[in-house]
C-alpha cells in the first residue's frame, strides 16, 4: 500500500512538473498589439493554443481594465455581473482548467468596439513514456543444414568398384602345391632282368626295352606335370 502511494503522489509531482515546464505565458494581443480597442482580439485568439496551466497577460492603459463575465454578458458586453475586475495596467490571470472563458473592457463603449475575448483552453496532453520494445537479435542465424540422401538414380561408386580381393587370390592363398614348370625325371625301375652278364666284370649295356620304358615314364610324367600346372 506504501508503494502504491508513493507512486501515485510521484506521478501527481510529475505531472505538475511537466504543466509547468511547458505552461505558457501569452502576452494579450501581443507581440504586435495589446488590449486595446485597435487590436483583432478574436483573429489573435484563434491563432493561439491554449492548454492548462498557461497565463493570460494583459497589458493595457489606465483607462482600461479586464472584466471575466458569462457568455450572456459577453455577448450582450454587459460588465456589471462581472465575476472577476481587474485593473491596475497589467493582469495576469492563471488558465486552471479546461473550457472556455470571457474578457471584456469593463470601460463604456470599449466592449462594443471590440475589446472582448473568448479563450478557450483544452487539456494538457501528457505523453505517457514509450515503453520498450524487446529487443531484437540482429546476429544472423546459421540454418541447419540438410543432408540429402544420395539419389537412386546416380550409383554408388563403391558398388561399381570390382571386387579384385576375391577374383585374384593373393600367394598367401594360393594352393601350397607349387609345381615347376620344368618336369623332374621319374626314375622307375625296370623289372626285366640284364638278358646278358658280362664275364669280364663291366656294367652290362641297357637293354632297348629299358630305354623305352624311361623314355616312357618321362613323357607320362611331364604330361601329369602339365596338366596340374594347366589346371591351376
Amino acid at each position: 500500500m506504501a508503494v502504491l502511494t508513493r507512486t501515485l503522489m510521484s506521478f501527481a509531482i510529475m505531472t505538475v512538473l511537466v504543466e509547468l515546464a511547458t505552461a505558457a505565458t501569452y502576452t494579450v494581443g501581443g507581440p504586435n498589439g495589446g488590449w486595446d480597442a485597435t487590436t483583432n482580439l478574436q483573429t489573435w485568439a484563434s491563432s493561439q493554443t491554449f492548454l492548462v496551466g498557461d497565463n493570460l497577460n494583459f497589458q493595457y492603459s489606465p483607462s482600461h481594465n479586464v472584466l471575466e463575465v458569462s457568455k450572456a454578458d459577453y455577448d450582450s458586453c454587459q460588465g456589471s455581473n462581472s465575476i472577476q475586475a481587474y485593473s491596475g495596467g497589467s493582469t495576469t490571470i492563471p488558465l486552471s482548467s479546461a473550457g472556455k472563458r470571457y474578457f471584456i473592457c469593463g470601460t463604456n463603449g470599449h466592449c462594443s468596439q471590440g475589446m472582448k475575448l473568448e479563450v478557450d483552453t483544452s487539456l494538457a496532453t501528457t505523453s505517457a513514456p514509450p515503453t520498450a520494445s524487446p529487443a531484437v537479435n540482429l546476429a544472423p542465424q546459421e540454418s541447419p543444414s540438410t543432408t540429402l540422401p544420395p539419389s537412386s538414380d546416380t550409383p554408388l561408386a563403391s558398388s561399381l568398384a570390382p571386387d579384385t580381393s576375391a577374383a585374384s587370390p593373393s600367394p598367401a592363398q594360393s594352393p601350397e602345391l607349387a609345381f615347376s614348370p620344368t618336369p623332374t625325371a621319374i626314375d622307375i625301375p625296370s623289372t626285366e632282368s640284364p638278358t646278358s652278364i658280362s664275364r669280364t666284370g663291366s656294367s652290362p649295356e641297357p637293354s632297348a626295352a629299358s630305354s623305352l620304358n624311361n623314355k616312357g615314364g618321362l613323357t607320362l610324367g611331364f604330361g601329369i606335370m602339365m596338366m596340374l600346372f594347366l589346371a591351376f
